[in-house]
């Protein structure tokens, strides 16, 4: 049998926005079966889960989000025509996770952004672990760019949804990708409205505020008298991204494949829906479960007892 103790694994937490809450219930999954990870990289969503897990506060981000409801998003979020500022979402973040240099954390920790201007990958492996949170969830429309070290930074999705050639940088042997955008580009038009009856309020905001940074001042709905009303603008852009980092997820998997891609059940969570938690990390834990066999043989590890 294989010496697994000098063999590192590491796990690779995938873009996808409010599904990325899934990425705490892989995680409890997996440490429920005996599987622990010792190196962490993460892209958007999945750096600012992963920054819990790589500095072990992942019980206090999973007791946060689980008490989020649709109304603290909107308070958490400073909605301005030119996007979110994010600071007071980051405040929240801070109280429950500390800002510590990451080449101080306990395992090895890196998060992904993109550079605005040249679209090169940026991988943060040391320095603030708020500042690489914070550039790699900067999602483009929705969060404002983040100005480092003299470039302005955006989403690590754009590049890189899910960083395993990171992963195995910081010194992983094997990587367990979890992938959040599987099967959601047919499904990309947001359930929030059909569920509360009407356009959410932060969605009708930041609808609003895209209308007027583009001049638009509802001519559409005059001119579509009587057609099929056309997605609003956020759909658009939500279905956009996911088409796009689906894309890019396969064609780096094919490069740089993982071995082993856990891919949650999410598609019936819409970009914006954070106050879904329960949900996503049901669906975390239960792929998990689905996967433990393959999980057991490809990294080798004895069969659970009875």
């Amino acid at each position: 049998m294989t010496d697994s103790s000098k063999s590192r694994l590491g796990i690779a937490l995938g873009s996808g926005s409010a599904r990325g809450w899934a990425h705490i219930g892989v995680l409890r999954g997996l440490e429920q079966a005996g599987i622990v990870p010792d190196v962490v990289a993460g892209a958007s969503i999945g750096a600012l889960v992963g920054a819990a897990y790589a500095s072990n506060r992942l019980d206090r981000l999973e007791e946060w989000v689980a008490q989020i409801d649709w109304w603290d998003i909107i308070r958490y979020m400073d909605v301005r025509v030119g996007g979110v500022e994010g600071g007071r979402l980051m405040q929240a973040f801070r109280e429950r996770v500390e800002d510590v240099p990451i080449e101080s954390l306990p395992r090895p920790f890196g998060a992904v952004a993109t550079d605005l201007q040249t679209g090169r990958e940026v991988w943060f492996q040391s320095g603030s672990l708020l500042e690489a949170v914070r550039a790699s969830i900067a999602l483009p429309g929705l969060f404002s760019p983040v100005l480092h070290q003299g470039r302005w930074l955006v989403d690590g999705g754009l590049v890189d949804p899910l960083p395993v050639s990171l992963c195995r940088a910081l010194g992983a042997d094997r990587v367990i990708a979890v992938n959040l955008n599987g099967n959601i580009v047919s499904k990309h038009f947001s359930s929030r409205s059909s569920r509360l009856g009407g356009p959410s309020p932060l969605l009708a905001r930041l609808s609003a505020g895209l209308q007027a940074m583009l001049g638009n001042n509802g001519r559409a709905a005059d001119e579509a008298e009587a057609v099929e009303q056309p997605p609003g603008l956020f759909d658009v852009m939500a279905g956009s991204i996911n088409i796009m980092q689906d894309r890019i997820t396969r064609a780096r998997m094919a490069g740089d494949p993982p071995d082993v891609v856990l891919a949650p059940r999410l598609a019936h969570l819409g970009l914006m829906d954070f106050d879904q938690a329960s949900a996503a990390i049901t669906a975390g834990l239960e792929c998990v479960r689905l996967h433990l066999p393959l999980l057991r043989n490809v990294l080798d590890l004895p069969e659970a007892e009875d």
